[in-house]
């Protein structure tokens, strides 16, 4: 029986996609299963298990298979990354071979040629065999030997230290490429953070996703191409490639599969070599406060509190709780053309058309409350501070809500009842806080079920939910990141405390007593309606 009549047997295809598909086969010169999979009429997974079937193989998911160590050291990964197989076991001088096009005998001859092995050949998809590749030999393991082909000894890569040797490398096409595999391969991860480390004998490559650190599987031997990584990233960000002795910061654009991204990056020298930093920002990003994963009732409180003509707004929260994210999201929603918006930032993270950006530069004196003072003489309507470190800042910041224009500022503080406490401690009267402070929001940001993999569980009388593990999320379970909140608008009871400088403790309970839903309390609400689990929520606030 032909491969087409299977197809239309198993109901996988219909006789007129058949047809269709016969004419273009035709037409182009292409095999039939290639047209099959160009015209999305078959999944590649359904295509391969009847191609399988159709040509005596097995289909397998490499991900649920044992690879054997011995076949991953008898084929480079020069030699599988340019043929795009796997191979997953090794017998004798048997090597079985993962591959997903049955009909290309190419590296089947090659390998049986150089490498005097027979090989079995198993179907696999080829996204599957592409993740094995990076899994076991590691991302950009063909690039590195390349590269350390060319080279006449391995030590000479260690030891180069002038700085036109570093340079030279740094801009050879093949570092160029390999800094790229590994910038592209996290972004596909959705990571937002990429972090270089050198130890003694080795370097570490871990990854950000969902804010959570992930060791990435890189070769081995890229240590020995590690000076020349670091000097392609100084260069890409117009840093100082001779300067290994102090921090640097610096700035790059990439563009990766047609799409921007900023990248923000930091070295630091570290008592083995320089540690890179890489923040990865796409250049361009929708903010959307209904985005958050605010509740309706906190969405509606917020849209309120930004749309006053003057005061300020603090969203606090410790360091990568999503407070920027969430003043960029109130900035889009109050852009228009009828408003002067002004902000200051240390960075400026992501660039919001219309909107005047400042960064603060303190190595000029350019500092935020420096910078607010001069902002002021420029007609805003509305200030973004990024953040109220000091008295002066504060002082200022209040004084320009007093004068008629809104603020929007981030304090560093563990709840909203914690930041008027913060402000008075800074030195601002009690008074002062009452008459300026609109709303303190807080917030810490949790992991959301993955929807390809979430399945329901009973626990405790209740249905509750979590992430099984599949390929979309990389088997975590979860997939993005959403806000969990409290909102503390100052309304006279809690005014009347503030001034009275009550602390903390008092602030917190008389908003309970009023209604306020805690962090807690807000992520139970997403527990419940199966956005995340009680595992996240109990690892970012304490129920």
């Amino acid at each position: 029986m032909k491969l087409a009549d299977r197809l239309v047997e198993k109901g996988l295809l219909t006789k007129a996609q058949l047809e269709k598909a016969s004419t273009l086969s035709r037409e182009t010169y292409k095999p039939l299963p290639q047209i099959i999979r160009e015209e999305n009429l078959v999944s590649e997974a359904d295509l391969l298990g009847v191609m399988a079937e159709h040509h005596g193989m097995d289909f397998v998911v490499l991900a649920d298979i044992a690879i054997n160590q011995k076949a991953i050291k008898s084929v480079s990964a020069k030699l599988a990354a340019h043929y795009s197989v796997m191979p997953t076991d090794l017998d004798g001088s048997t090597l079985t071979l993962a591959v997903s096009n049955p009909l290309d005998m190419g590296p089947v001859e090659d390998i049986e040629t150089n490498l005097g092995l027979r090989v079995r050949r198993v179907l696999a998809c080829h996204e599957d065999i592409m993740k094995a590749l990076r899994k076991h030999y590691g991302v950009g393991a063909d690039t590195v030997e390349k590269i350390l082909a060319g080279t006449s000894d391995h030590d000479d890569v260690i030891v180069l230290e002038e700085s036109h040797d570093l340079e030279k490398m740094a801009e050879d096409a093949s570092v160029v490429k390999l800094v790229n595999q590994l910038l592209q391969e996290a972004i596909k991860d959705r990571a937002t953070d990429i972090h270089f480390e050198m130890h003694r004998g080795e370097i570490v490559v871990r990854r950000r996703i969902d804010g959570i650190m992930y060791d990435t599987s890189i070769p081995k031997n890229m240590l020995l191409l590690y000076p020349a990584i670091v000097s392609r990233i100084k260069l890409m960000s117009g840093l100082n490639i001779v300067e290994r002795r102090m921090p640097q910061d610096g700035r790059a654009r990439v563009k990766i599969q047609s799409a921007n991204y900023d990248l923000r990056i930091s070295i630091v020298p570290a008592i083995h070599g320089e540690d890179i930093v890489i923040r990865i920002l796409p250049s361009t990003m929708l903010f959307d406060i209904g985005k958050l994963g605010y509740s309706d009732e906190h969405q509606k409180l917020l849209s309120h509190y930004i749309n006053q003509p003057h005061g300020i707004i603090f969203v606090t929260g410790p360091t990568g709780s999503g407070k920027s994210t969430t003043l960029y999201a109130c900035m889009s929603q109050l852009n228009t053309r009828d408003r002067k918006i002004i902000t200051i930032e240390d960075p400026v993270e992501y660039e919001l058309r219309g909107i005047t950006q400042t960064q603060v530069n303190t190595k000029i004196g350019l500092t935020f409350a420096h910078s607010l003072r001069s902002m002021l003489r420029h007609d805003p309507d509305i200030m973004m501070v990024g953040e109220v470190r000091d008295k002066e800042t504060a002082e200022i910041a209040t004084a320009t809500a007093m004068t008629g224009h809104l603020v929007l500022s981030t304090l560093h503080t563990n709840d909203a009842a914690g930041g008027a406490v913060r402000l008075i401690d800074m030195g601002i009267d009690p008074y002062l806080v009452t008459s300026t402070v609109q709303l303190f929001i807080a917030q810490r940001l949790v992991r959301v079920i993955c929807p390809d993999c979430r399945e329901s569980y009973e626990a405790g009388g209740r249905t509750l939910y979590r992430g099984a593990g599949c390929k979309k999320c990389n088997k975590s379970g979860f997939q993005g990141r959403v806000a969990i909140a409290e909102f503390l608008p100052l309304i006279p009871e809690i005014q009347e405390l503030i001034i009275a400088r009550s602390s903390a403790k008092e602030i917190r309970e008389k908003a309970n007593s009023l209604g306020m839903k805690t962090l807690s309390q807000d992520g139970e609400d997403k527990v419940t309606q199966g956005i995340t689990t009680v595992e996240e929520l109990l690892r970012v606030t304490s129920i």
